[in-house]
Parts: structure tokens; sequence; C-alpha cells
């Protein structure tokens, strides 16, 4: 087996990678550089951004990194998070080309294989997992993430349907993430949805625990320009699209 080969072998464990992935075996940059140029030239590689690359199946021809691996790469502090996640976990309503990727570091968006990866700015270390070597926010963070930035990413009736399919959230968490956002309307977003999904076994504490820390805010869930008619919830102080509440109701009817 040649060297090409044998260093094909090793690309294709790691599956999605950076040049210094390379440096790390080469112990020197040109080296390093010249790999990839090899890679590239028989197939073997192919380049999703600027020093960012797939392995390529021998099967089929077909980079063998899932959008979830390429998150999970783009930057080292990159992660899969919001409606991703959910996708990641089977519990997506709709399949999206885009892919949203949170990162400390920013990263310009960019197109690869008929997905789109779109940069998310995040500053905080909490509720992120390794599963398989991909980086993703576990269901928590990703119920908390989805509810405070519907209005840029997947939208409301999206992120309901997808919430609809959950079966248990650990409140302990939720309440420890909420905290570290340390948001009055995220307290009131994310306890007016989800005291709405019995399914979801959450305790009465934890809505109490979100009205205390929600105070006495009284704003729109949504934009106003979004939707027609709202209806005030006097509960949450909180005014609602009528719309929404179809969802709600068909959340009730569903077999979970």
């Amino acid at each position: 087996m040649n060297v090409t080969m044998q260093l094909y072998g090793q690309v294709l464990k790691k599956r999605c990678f950076s040049q210094t992935f390379l440096e790390e075996i080469f112990k020197d940059k040109k080296k390093a550089s010249n790999a990839v140029y090899n890679l590239k030239k028989n197939n073997l590689i192919i380049s999703i951004k600027k020093n960012l690359y797939s392995a390529i199946s021998l099967s089929d021809k077909t980079p063998v990194a899932t959008s979830f691996e390429i998150a999970s790469n783009i930057t080292e502090s990159s992660f899969v998070s919001h409606h991703t996640a959910f996708e990641f976990y089977g519990l997506a309503n709709q399949v999206y080309y885009d892919v949203y990727v949170s990162s400390k570091s920013k990263f310009n968006n960019f197109e690869f294989d008929d997905k789109t990866y779109k940069f998310i700015h995040n500053k905080f270390d909490f509720g992120i997992t390794e599963i398989k070597h991909i980086k993703v926010t576990d269901l928590e963070r990703t119920v908390i993430d989805s509810i405070k930035d519907f209005e840029k990413i997947a939208g409301l009736e999206e992120v309901l349907r997808c919430i609809e399919l959950i079966k248990f959230l650990d409140e302990i968490k939720l309440k420890k993430y909420l905290l570290q956002y340390n948001n009055q309307f995220l307290f009131q977003k994310v306890g007016f949805i989800l005291s709405y999904f019995s399914n979801l076994e959450l305790s009465k504490e934890f809505f109490d625990f979100c009205k205390i820390n929600a105070k006495n805010s009284c704003r729109y869930l949504c934009n106003k320009e979004d939707y027609k008619d709202f209806e005030f919830n006097s509960e949450w102080n909180i005014c609602v699209p009528k719309q929404i509440y179809l969802i709600f109701d068909e959340g009730e009817n569903l077999d979970v």
C-alpha cells in the first residue's frame, strides 16, 4: 500500500478534517499541504470550504462526512444547534436545507452539497454534548435556543411541532440553562410555550420558577407583523397569535 492510500485510511477514519489534522501527522506544514494536494489529485478528499475537507467514499465517490460532522468541524468551537439539532435527534417536523451552526468564532455562511451552513453567534459552553464526534446541543438547550431564536430560525410553528414530538425534558437542566441566559422575556416565552405540552412531564414548580423570573414583563410573543389576530394571555402577561392555539390543540390530541 502506498503512502497516499495509507494516509487516505487515516482521513477516512477522521471523515471531516482541516489541514491542522495532517500537520499533526506530518509535524510539518509543507508536507501537510502536499498531502492535501495529493489526496485531492487522486479524488480521495473533497474541499468543503477553505481548510475544511471530507474524505470521499471509494464505493460511490461521494463525501463521507455528514452535515452534522461538517458543522462540528467548521471552527474549534462550532456545534450543531437549533432546528438542525432537532433533526439530529430525529425530532424535526421538516427536513431543512439550512444547517444551523453555533460558534464563538465567526465564519461566513457557505454552501456545500446542496446545504447552506449558517453561522449563529454563541458565547455559552453549557448544554453541549458530543456523540460519535458530533458536537450538538442537548435536548433541553435545543428547546430553549429554538424558542429564544424562533423568529430567526425555522419559525414558531415549526418549533412547536418539533416540541410536540419530545416525550420528556429534564427540568433541572432547563432551569440551569435559563439562569445562564438570565433573560426575562426568555423565561416568559419558555414557560408559556412549554406549559401547553403535558407530554414533557414538567412540574408546577418549574412554571412558577419561570413566572417569578419573568417578573412583570408584558410583551408580544412574536413580531406583530407576522400574524393578524392576537390574544392576551393573562397568566403569562403575553400577547399570543390565535393561530398558535390551533397547534397547541393539535398537540393535545397527539398520541405521545
